[in-house]
């Protein structure tokens, strides 16, 4: 069996940005649903590196968590600001990296995820093997840094960020070359990437297996898992549409029969709602789902 987590970003930006959930009563009501830990999308007013400088203030956070018998899956760091494909400098992204690396280290927490920062739009003005060295090589340092404080470093590809057909995702991750990086393999935006080729620039590129055989040719680089359904639509043109478990697209049988086949090095599941602004009834409605699904292939 899994263990089941919540990504903690449904409860800013789900209800309304103006009045998020608080940390507190996020963590109590996750327990009594009986979820086994949090994803914490670090995003104020829960913690995150800059609402919590100090270690003490970190020191408490994680004790108060592990008082309550949850634990944390992983970690979402939030470099929208940087700048990672459109510079030959990327110091700036790399310090902001490391500022949520040291904030996963104080909090215990095992996982840093990260994506590709810009639209696919920017591949239209950087060269693309140029860009694809570029993401390559800062990653690969993230990778090792990450390594040495016991950490490890996934990429969750979307459709509304650069590299988004499934070829990108397999040069990505030769770029890197990495041990210590791999796949968080979102099922919302791997059917919106494999199935549906939402965003793609020039070509569009789909694989007839759908994400079953996108996740076979991830074989042995995917080690974390969100679970979302998907309509097959884009919100607002961007990001891919989460829709309530079992009242989508997918068949989660044939992909979790594939994924049972991969060492996800961990044994965590995370729900991902997105945005959502009935999130507690949503978020029972998917946890009763996951549920069933875990005590068939977890």
């Amino acid at each position: 069996m899994r263990k089941i987590s919540m990504g903690s970003w449904a409860y800013t930006t789900g209800p309304t940005p103006a009045r998020p959930i608080p940390w507190d009563e996020v963590v109590a009501t996750l327990k009594e649903l009986g979820f086994d830990g949090v994803e914490l999308g670090a995003l104020s007013p829960h913690p995150n590196p800059q609402d919590m400088p100090d270690p003490e203030q970190r020191d408490i956070c994680r004790e108060r968590l592990q008082a309550t018998g949850l634990g944390w899956s992983a970690l979402t760091v939030h470099l929208h600001h940087e700048h990672l494909i459109d510079t030959e400098d990327t110091r700036a992204y790399l310090h902001r990296f490391r500022q949520y690396l040291q904030f996963c280290v104080d909090l215990g927490i095992p996982i840093i995820r990260v994506d590709t920062v810009q639209s696919p739009r920017v591949l239209a003005a950087v060269d693309y093997e140029s860009a694809r060295k570029r993401v390559g090589e800062t990653w690969r340092r993230c990778a090792a840094e990450a390594e040495d404080r016991g950490v490890m470093l996934l990429w969750e590809f979307e459709p509304g960020f650069a590299f988004n057909k499934p070829t990108d995702v397999f040069r990505i991750i030769e770029a890197v070359n990495h041990d210590n990086f791999g796949i968080l393999f979102d099922t919302c935006h791997a059917h919106m990437v494999a199935v549906q080729g939402a965003r793609q620039s020039g070509t569009v590129e789909t694989l007839a297996g759908g994400i079953p055989e996108f996740a076979r040719k991830l074989r042995g680089t995917i080690h974390h898992l969100h679970l979302m359904d998907s309509d097959g639509t884009l919100d607002r043109d961007r990001a891919s549409t989460r829709t309530l478990m079992g009242e989508g697209l997918i068949d989660f049988e044939d992909v979790l029969l594939e994924l049972a086949k991969h060492d996800m090095r961990q044994d965590w599941w995370t729900i991902d709602l997105g945005k959502r602004p009935d999130v507690w009834q949503a978020t029972e409605t998917c946890k009763l789902a996951v549920d069933g699904l875990n005590e068939r292939y977890g």
